[in-house]
C-alpha cells in the first residue's frame, strides 16, 4: 500500500491532529491569565515613547540644518555684522535658548542673544574647518543638557566667525496629559532633561512629597535599564519581520505603589528609513516614557472551559474516528481480503457482504462473481440486491456525518462563545494615550508646516540680493535638494508669472500664485490635495517665493504605529493626508468621528482641546482628535488630526481568549475539511466509480477493462475484479460451443451411378435479356 494514499493516513492524520486540538485548547483556553497590567497598556507606553523619539530627532535634526542653512545664506550676501545676524535669526526662528557669534581665530565673542551660550566647554580651536562643524552636547552645572549647533560665516577679506545655537533637550509640542512623566537618557543612563515630574519641594504635604520622590526614583532606574537596553543592534531587539520603529524600543514594568503601577517605553532616536544616520541618531540618546496605571487582578478566567473544551473534543474526535473506522475503514478493509481469496481460487465460501452503501454494492457483485466461477451463468445469478433503508447511506454520507459531528464543535467556537465586544473591560489608559499621541501628532504636522513656512523666509530674504536669474536658479536648486518637503519651489511676479522654477510643474493655477497668506490649501474639487507655502522677495516690486509641499511628505508625518487609522482634515472636515489609502476632499467615514472633528477645532479660551471617544461602530472603536494650535502660520489653516483604531486588534485579555478561541475553532474546521476531504478524494469518489463497474462486471461485461487509479485499498479491489474479470473470460473460451444436432438427409430421386455426376434436370429460365435477331444480308463481288 502507498504510504500516503489508502484511507489509513487520512484516518491516522485526523486522529493526530484532533488529539493535538485538545491539549491545544487545554493548554490555551484554559491558561490562567493575571499579568495585572493588560499587553497593551505596555506596547502603547513604548509606542509613546517612539513619538517623543520621533518629534526629539526631527527637531534637533531641523535646527542643526536651520544654523548651518542660515550661515550659508548670510556668507553667500553681502557681508553683515554679528549683531545683524543674530536679530535676523530671532526674528526668523524661535527655537533656540541662545545664540552667539564668535572671531574664529581670536575665540572673541562678537555678539549673544538670549541665554549664555556654554562657550567654556568647546575647544574653537578644533572648530576652524567644516570636518569639526558638528553639533556637541554639554551639560551645565544644574544637571541639564544642551545641544551646541555651529556655522561658519565667511566673507572675502573679512575675518572668519562662527555662529553657535544653543537648544535644550526638550520635547517640541509633545502632550503628557495626567500622571505621566518623559525623559531624554544618554547612553550611560543620566537623565538630561525631564518634563512631568514636579519638585518634591512643591508638594503640598507628605503624601504628594513622597509620590514625587517615588516617581523620581522609578523614573531613574527606567533609565538606566532603557540604556542598557539600547546597546543591542535593533534588528536583533524586535520579532523578525515585525517591522515599525526603526531603532530600539520596548516596555518596561515598574513597582507597585499603593495599587498603582508604573510601566515605561523607551526608544532610541533613529533616523526615519533603514540604514540612515542623522545628526541626532548619533548622539546615543534615547527617550524614557512613564505613567502610572491601576493594576487589576479580576482579569484571570478560569480554567475550566479551557478543560471543557477539550474533553468535548475528545468525545466528539473519538465518535468521528469510530464512525470512519466502523462504516468506512474495516468494510473496505473486509471487501480486499474477500477480493483476493476470490483471486486465489478459494470459491467454497459466500463472500461476506459489508451492509451498507457502495460497500455492500460491491460485496454483493463479488457473491455473484463467486458463482458465475463455479459454473453459473451471469443470467442465473440474478439482478443486484439494491440496498434499503440505512443500507443505502454511502460513503460520503458517511463523511458528511463526521464532518457535522467535528463542526458542531468548532463552529460555536468560531461564531458564539468567548464573545468579548460586550463583556470587555477597555483600560482607560488606552483611551488617554490615543488622545494624546494624536495631539502631539497634530504639534509635529503643524511645525512640520512652520518650518517649511520659516526657510521659504529665509530663502526669500537672500534671492532679494540676487538679481541674476541665474543667481536666483542656483539658491532654489539648493534648497530644493536640501528640503525633500517641496515638490516644487518657483519666484512669480505680481501677475502670477512664473520667472524661476525648480522641481515639478507647479499644480497651482494661475490666479491662485499670489496671495498675501503664508500657507494655502487649493485643489479643492480635485483630484490632490495642494498645500502652499509662499513668502514675499523684499525689494523685488512684489515678487514671491512660492512652495509646493508634497503629499508624500504629510501622508509620511501621519504614519504612526499603534494609532490605527489616521487622517488629517480641513477646517470642513475633508481628507487632505493619511497613513492609509484615501480620496481627496472625502468625508470622515462616520457620523461620530465628524462631530469628534468638530468638537476638538472648538477653543476653549486660546488652545482647542484634544478628545478621545470609546464607541461602537461594527465594533468598538478608539478615536481621538486634535486640532493645529500652539502659534506658526500653520494654525490659521485650522487642520486637525482625527484617528480611530479598532479595539479588537490591542492585545486585552478579553479580546485575545475571543482570538485564541476563534483560533481553535477554525485549526478544528480546517482539521476536519482537510483530512475527510482527503477521504473523499481517495477513497469516496473511487469506491462509487469501483462499484458500478464491478455491478457491470457481475452483470455480463467481460470487455470492459478495469484499471486501478491509486495503489490503495481501492485500488487492490479494482485489480482483484479484472484479475477475476479475466478468469471469467478463460472459462467461457474452455467451455465446449453448443451445436444443433445433424438434420438427416433428403431421399433422392434418381440416384446418380457410383462415381458418375450426379444428374439433374435442366431448369430454364426465361432470358431477360434476348439476343437481338439481324436480318441476313447480302454480298455482291465486285
Amino acid at each position: 500500500m502507498s504510504l500516503i494514499g489508502g484511507i489509513r493516513p487520512p484516518i491516522a492524520v485526523l486522529s493526530v491532529l484532533l488529539l493535538t486540538l485538545a491539549s491545544f485548547t487545554d493548554l490555551v483556553l484554559g491558561r490562567v491569565d493575571d499579568a495585572g497590567v493588560p499587553k497593551a497598556v505596555l506596547t502603547s507606553q513604548q509606542h509613546y515613547a517612539e513619538d517623543g523619539a520621533i518629534a526629539l530627532r526631527a527637531s534637533i535634526d531641523e535646527s542643526v540644518k536651520d544654523v548651518s542653512r542660515s550661515a550659508a545664506l548670510f556668507s553667500a550676501g553681502q557681508p553683515v555684522s554679528g549683531d545683524a545676524v543674530l536679530d535676523k535669526l530671532g526674528s526668523t526662528y524661535e527655537k533656540w535658548t541662545g545664540t552667539a557669534v564668535v572671531e574664529v581665530r581670536s575665540g572673541k565673542l562678537v555678539a549673544a542673544r538670549g541665554e549664555t551660550v556654554p562657550l567654556t566647554d568647546v575647544d574653537l580651536s578644533s572648530l576652524s574647518g567644516d570636518g569639526g562643524l558638528a553639533p556637541r552636547m554639554v551639560r551645565l552645572k544644574n544637571g541639564e543638557g544642551r545641544l551646541l549647533s555651529f556655522g561658519l560665516l565667511s566673507w572675502p577679506g573679512k575675518p572668519q566667525l562662527l555662529l553657535v545655537a544653543s537648544t535644550t533637550l526638550k520635547f517640541p509640542g509633545i502632550s503628557l496629559g495626567p500622571f505621566r512623566s518623559i525623559a531624554v537618557v544618554d547612553s550611560g543612563g543620566t537623565i538630561l532633561s525631564s518634563d512631568g515630574i514636579a519638585d518634591p519641594a512643591s508638594a503640598r504635604n507628605s503624601i504628594d512629597r513622597k509620590d514625587i520622590t517615588e516617581s523620581r526614583k522609578q523614573l531613574t532606574a527606567f533609565a538606566g535599564q532603557a540604556a542598557r537596553r539600547a546597546q543591542q543592534d535593533p534588528r536583533s531587539s524586535k520579532d523578525p519581520g515585525s517591522g515599525g520603529y526603526q531603532g530600539v524600543s520596548g516596555s518596561l514594568l515598574g513597582g507597585k505603589l499603593l495599587g498603582d503601577r508604573s510601566v515605561a517605553g523607551y526608544a532610541t532616536l533613529a533616523a526615519a528609513e533603514p540604514g540612515e544616520t542623522t545628526t541626532a541618531t548619533g548622539l546615543g540618546l534615547s527617550v524614557v516614557a512613564m505613567v502610572k496605571v491601576t493594576e487589576k487582578s479580576g482579569g484571570a478566567r478560569s480554567p475550566v472551559f479551557g478543560l471543557a473544551a477539550g474533553a468535548a473534543l475528545l468525545v466528539v474526535g473519538t465518535l468521528a474516528v469510530a464512525v470512519l473506522l466502523g462504516t468506512v475503514q474495516r468494510p473496505l478493509i473486509r471487501l480486499f481480503l474477500e477480493s483476493r481469496r476470490l483471486t486465489r481460487g478459494d470459491l467454497t465460501r459466500p463472500v461476506t457482504v459489508p451492509g451498507y452503501g457502495e460497500a455492500h454494492r460491491i460485496g454483493g457483485a463479488l457473491e455473484r462473481l463467486r458463482r458465475q466461477l463455479m459454473g453459473e451463468s451471469a443470467e442465473s445469478t440474478g439482478e443486484p440486491e439494491r440496498p434499503r433503508g440505512l443500507r443505502r447511506v454511502g460513503t460520503g454520507a458517511l463523511l458528511a456525518v463526521c464532518a457535522v459531528l467535528l463542526l458542531a464543535w468548532s463552529a460555536p467556537l468560531m461564531l458564539l462563545v468567548n464573545r468579548a465586544d460586550n463583556t470587555a473591560e477597555i483600560p482607560r489608559q488606552l483611551v488617554n494615550d490615543q488622545r494624546e499621541r494624536t495631539d502631539t501628532l497634530s504639534d509635529r504636522v503643524r511645525r512640520a508646516l512652520n518650518e517649511g513656512d520659516v526657510d521659504l523666509q529665509s530663502v526669500a530674504s537672500l534671492i532679494g540680493d540676487k538679481t541674476s536669474p541665474g543667481a536666483m536658479e542656483e539658491v532654489l536648486e539648493r534648497t530644493y535638494n536640501e528640503n525633500k518637503r517641496y515638490r516644487s519651489l518657483y519666484v512669480v511676479d505680481s501677475s502670477g508669472e512664473i520667472k524661476v522654477r525648480e522641481g515639478k510643474d507647479p499644480k497651482v493655477i494661475r490666479r491662485n500664485r499670489v496671495s498675501d497668506r503664508p500657507l494655502r490649501l487649493l485643489g479643492r474639487g480635485g483630484k490632490e490635495p495642494v498645500v502652499v507655502a509662499s513668502a514675499e522677495i523684499p525689494g523685488r516690486d512684489g515678487d514671491r517665493l512660492v512652495g509646493e509641499f508634497r503629499p508624500e511628505f504629510l501622508n509620511a508625518l501621519l504614519n504612526r504605529p499603534g494609532l490605527g487609522v489616521v487622517r488629517l482634515v480641513d477646517d470642513r472636515n475633508k481628507v487632505i493626508a493619511g497613513n492609509t489609502g484615501f480620496l481627496a476632499f472625502q468625508s470622515l467615514p462616520d457620523q461620530r468621528l465628524r462631530d469628534l472633528a468638530e468638537a476638538s477645532a472648538q477653543r476653549l479660551g486660546k488652545k482647542p482641546r484634544p478628545n478621545s471617544v470609546l464607541y461602537r461602530d461594527n465594533g468598538l472603536r478608539i478615536a481621538a482628535a486634535a486640532s493645529f494650535s500652539g502659534g506658526g502660520s500653520a494654525e490659521s489653516l485650522h487642520f486637525s488630526v482625527v484617528s480611530w483604531e479598532p479595539v479588537d486588534r490591542l492585545a486585552i485579555p478579553e479580546f485575545d481568549t475571543q482570538n485564541r478561541t476563534v483560533l481553535a475553532g477554525l485549526l478544528g474546521a480546517a482539521a476536519a475539511v482537510a483530512c475527510l476531504g482527503w477521504l473523499h478524494i481517495v477513497v469516496a469518489r473511487p469506491l462509487r466509480s469501483l462499484a458500478d463497474r464491478a455491478e457491470a462486471l457481475a452483470a455480463g461485461d467481460r470487455k470492459t477493462v478495469l484499471f486501478p487509479q491509486h495503489h490503495d485499498e481501492v485500488g487492490a479491489v479494482t485489480r482483484s475484479l479484472e484479475l477475476l474479470r479475466q478468469q471469467l473470460q478463460d472459462q467461457r473460451k474452455q467451455q465446449p460451443r453448443r451445436t444443433s444436432p445433424p438434420r438427416p438427409p433428403a431421399p433422392r430421386r434418381n440416384p446418380p451411378e457410383q462415381h458418375a455426376p450426379e444428374q439433374h434436370a435442366p431448369t430454364s429460365y426465361p432470358d431477360p435479356y434476348p439476343p437481338r435477331q439481324y436480318p441476313p444480308q447480302q454480298y455482291t463481288r465486285n
